[in-house]
């Protein structure tokens, strides 16, 4: 727990950047190679990112490398995660867009520089154990929410559409805009389709291949040789040159403070999520950990660097981070690298940008917006108990049709809210005990039972779950997965002690069959009660082909072994 007492040594050791770690264990010219060539890679796929969304946030596109520079370079060197990418990401469009508009820009930079505070602050009281423990169903319903409003505000640009002031709700927005379909420009459309277009068959048939860079590349060369009349970075941000400058640090007071504190709250609590959610997938696909509140408190003085020079909030990007494992990477030298890269590109190639058109952005960021939307996710959650769906939706509804800072508020308080309507349950489910035991035929030990190593065939693993499977339990799972190493042959998962599982717990329990039938793991859950039953069914996560349900741990263990005694 974070406030209990440790050792001074201990307690610091948790905020040693990774960079340090990874150097300790020895860093030869191979893992320098490979940093190299994954840090070039993850440069090639953030450079069109960081523009695009930059413009996306009502800002110019240098502000987006700008922030990939210093923000990128300061995450990788002191953050908690081995691999971990960070920049300018789409969470943020909204938010950013929003300050800028009521607060001017240099709003926009108390309110980053507020956040950077309170994410070290929140490292160095230690609360990244909790941020990992926001509700499912409240992560996914404003991350649709965000997606829906970036897709929203490509419309303009997609269809080269001449809207003087576009406002900035979602209904009135789509009103103007759909009034001003009938003008869309036949080249504009043709630039983003043809854009759009590259991405998707490059996805299809050359994943590994820069989709985005690519795209925009084709783009700009067929403006530019086919004089298409479409607007371009060079036309609408004429005379730009970016250069790292200290801005004129605005006047701050404590009203202003106070009017943008809940902004700052919110760049603080995306920054934190979005990083540790992104270092999660991290550890999942290398099987590392990595430092939570270490990560936080990088996240916090990256923000605060970035507001110092101008820039944009930034946090850890989850996509690119898994390029970047992806790519080779060994370390965070690599983001460093990526950092490097993109600060050459903006020194010596910038006047290239000039020639890209803002069609071809906009299709970059409709590819962005689908992929945050994790539609796969949002239909599986609508499987989910009523209380999650209920939840879900709301939070996403509010997101899209109110603000960002009201709908996580909400969401969050309206998941707890469920979650102790559910103990209630569930304390009332497991109270209702008979004082008297029936004569029964049945002998058969129904209480949990410890089961011994020596009981376990080779390569057989058990896992207990005791109590609600919750969001505030449910990343657990995935820890325990980490440290067994190997996948084992068969894995048995003990849920007799569990009396209620709510759509994050559901959530986790379907990465956990996905994972096993990924690595030819048979999964058999024992004693599984009515309500987890009822859930994961309705979800369809206990599908027989993958899953093995038995009502005991006896029962369970003779399954076990006639799945090891069969040859693989």
């Amino acid at each position: 727990m974070p406030f209990t007492t440790q050792p001074a040594e201990s307690r610091w050791a948790l905020f040693i950047p990774k960079l340090v770690t990874v150097l300790r264990e020895g860093y030869g010219t191979a893992d320098f190679r490979n940093d190299f060539i994954a840090g070039l890679t993850v440069a090639i796929v953030a450079l069109p990112l960081a523009m695009a969304l930059a413009i996306a946030s009502g800002t110019t596109p240098d502000k987006g490398i700008i922030t990939a520079v210093v923000a990128g370079f300061l995450i990788s060197a002191l953050g908690g995660s081995r691999f971990q990418i960070g920049g300018p990401t789409g969470a943020f469009v909204v938010v950013v867009f929003n300050v800028i508009a009521q607060h001017g820009y240099d709003g926009l930079i108390v309110a980053t520089m507020m956040a950077g505070l309170m994410l070290i602050a929140a490292g160095l009281f230690r609360l990244g154990t909790y941020i990992k423990y926001i509700p499912q169903p409240v992560v996914t319903g404003f991350t649709a929410g965000i997606a829906v409003i970036i897709a929203s505000s490509q419309i303009k640009d997609f269809f080269g559409l001449a809207v003087e002031k576009v406002p900035a709700d979602f209904i009135p927005k789509l009103i103007v805009l759909g009034k001003a379909l009938p003008e869309t420009s036949v080249a504009t459309l043709a630039v983003a389709a043809g854009a759009l277009a590259v991405i998707l068959l490059l996805r299809r048939y050359r994943p590994n291949w820069p989709q985005f860079l690519i795209a925009v590349v084709l783009a700009g060369a067929a403006v530019y040789f086919f004089h298409l009349p479409t607007d371009t970075i060079g036309s609408r941000f004429a005379g730009l040159n970016p250069q790292f400058e200290m801005p004129t640090l605005p006047e701050v007071s404590f009203e202003r403070l106070r009017e943008l504190f809940p902004s700052a709250f919110t760049i603080a609590f995306l920054a934190g999520v979005e990083s540790l959610l992104s270092a999660l997938v991290a550890d999942s696909m290398t099987g590392r950990r990595h430092r939570s509140n270490c990560e936080l408190v990088a996240q916090g003085i990256a923000n605060c660097a970035s507001a110092a020079i101008g820039g944009l909030p930034a946090t850890g990007a989850i996509a690119r981070t898994a390029t970047n494992i992806r790519s080779g990477a060994k370390g965070p030298i690599a983001g460093m690298l990526h950092a490097g890269f993109l600060l050459i590109f903006m020194l010596v190639a910038w006047p290239l940008t000039h020639y890209i058109p803002l069609a071809a952005l906009a299709a970059v960021l409709v590819v962005v917006a689908w992929n945050m939307s994790e539609i796969d996710k949002f239909t599986h959650l609508m499987k989910a108990p009523v209380g999650d769906r209920a939840v879900l939706l709301i939070t996403f509804a509010l997101t899209v049709m109110v603000d960002l800072t009201v709908a996580i508020e909400v969401g969050v308080v309206l998941a707890a809210v469920l979650f102790m309507h559910r103990m209630s349950e569930a304390v009332q489910v497991q109270a209702n005990v008979k004082l008297l035991d029936e004569d029964v035929a049945d002998d058969t030990p129904h209480e949990m039972r410890p089961v011994t190593q020596a009981e376990l065939p080779p390569g057989v693993v058990a896992s207990v779950i005791r109590g609600p499977f919750f969001f505030g339990v449910a990343m657990r799972l995935g820890e325990t997965l980490d440290r067994i190493g190997k996948p084992p042959r068969v894995l048995i998962l003990r849920m007799r002690a569990v009396p209620m599982v709510d759509g994050s717990g559901a959530s986790a329990i379907q990465t956990l069959v996905d994972r096993c039938a990924r690595h030819g793991t048979k999964l058999i859950i024992t004693g599984i009660q009515a309500q987890p039953r009822q859930v994961l069914g309705e979800m369809g996560i206990l599908d027989e082909n993958r899953v093995i349900l038995v009502p005991n741990i006896e029962v369970g263990l003779a399954r076990a072994r006639e799945i090891v005694s069969t040859p693989a």
